[in-house]
């Protein structure tokens, strides 16, 4: 999907069809035992809200409350809102189970500022947001808006931790990411292009085939729908450059902004089936230091964590 020319609405109605058939069997697929990698993120973010001591926390995209229901604890007023009707109501049927009201969870765009508060009449700001699976899924021009609704909607001294697939580990990848990467972001190949003669340009061509030969660009494998939806790959689903994400919290007003990591690989990801424990218990092992350097290029994922 071509994000600088396609509405917001109608990325909204394609992520939100996308979605559609996941709420009862997203949270069994990622955070279940037959996971195919462990939600490393849950404890790395639950731990960031427990040392924070975050007492009034939301959930910006909760999605089935994947983490939201383990948020809970005594003390702790949790909330949460989806785009996705299925998404909220799954949702609504698991936080209502461990107690917490109906009302604490809602449909609303992360795009609304208005969105962020369940009731007209309690619009209490949070000391913590949460927002996972979200900014994939937002255009660039739309992610000062919802960076800028989570600051709006923190109290002073509030906590953003927002999750985004990281551009930079295209790197290490070795594969169609990579090529992407190479062409779209590092190579001035239009710039390349203009300026060359006939001859160079034939050339250069062979050469980008070239490179694309040395690279897996076969993988990894596309993720269609489950019900003849478009699937997740077939939907806006954007990688973000740490660097560049950290610089936007901090433009909007954000202090003492970090990055930290997770799900890193041992290897490049093209191995992780012919050695699989061994990638898995390097990789795991690599999961005890979330701000390693070597995250930028080693971690498929990370979270921003701006104080307001």
């Amino acid at each position: 999907m071509n994000n600088k020319d396609t509405p917001t609405v109608d990325i909204e109605k394609a992520i939100k069809n996308c979605y559609s058939t996941w709420g009862e069997v997203y949270y069994d697929e990622y955070y279940g035992d037959g996971a195919p990698y462990p939600p490393v993120h849950l404890n790395l973010i639950k731990s960031i809200l427990n040392d924070a001591g975050s007492k009034r926390v939301l959930d910006a995209g909760c999605g089935p409350a994947s983490m939201l229901r383990h948020f809970l604890q005594k003390g702790r007023e949790i909330y949460g809102f989806d785009l996705t009707p299925e998404m909220v109501l799954e949702a609504k049927r698991v936080m209502g189970q461990l107690g917490v009201p109906e009302s604490h969870v809602w449909e609303a765009s992360v795009l609304n500022p208005s969105g962020y508060f369940c009731d007209s009449a309690n619009d209490d700001k949070y000391d913590a947001i949460v927002s996972c699976g979200v900014f994939p899924h937002l255009r660039e021009e739309d992610e000062i808006v919802a960076i800028s609704n989570i600051y709006n909607s923190l109290m002073p001294g509030g906590l953003a931790i927002v999750e985004a697939r990281n551009a930079l580990f295209s790197l290490f990848a070795l594969n169609r990411h990579t090529y992407e990467f190479f062409t779209e972001k590092l190579i001035p190949v239009e710039e390349l292009r203009g300026f060359a003669t006939n001859e160079e340009n034939v050339k250069l061509e062979v050469a980008l085939e070239q490179l694309k030969a040395q690279l897996r660009t076969d993988l990894p494998p596309i993720r269609k729908g489950k019900a003849g939806e478009l699937g997740y790959d077939e939907v806006l689903s954007r990688l973000h450059n740490p660097l560049e994400l950290e610089r936007v919290f901090k433009e909007v007003g954000f202090q003492e902004v970090e990055v930290v990591f997770y799900h890193f690989h041992s290897l490049p990801p093209q191995f992780s089936g012919s050695i699989r424990n061994l990638f898995l218990q390097g990789s795991i092992n690599m999961e005890e230091n979330p701000r390693d350097w070597r995250g930028y290029f080693m971690a498929s994922a990370f979270c921003v964590v701006a104080k307001k």
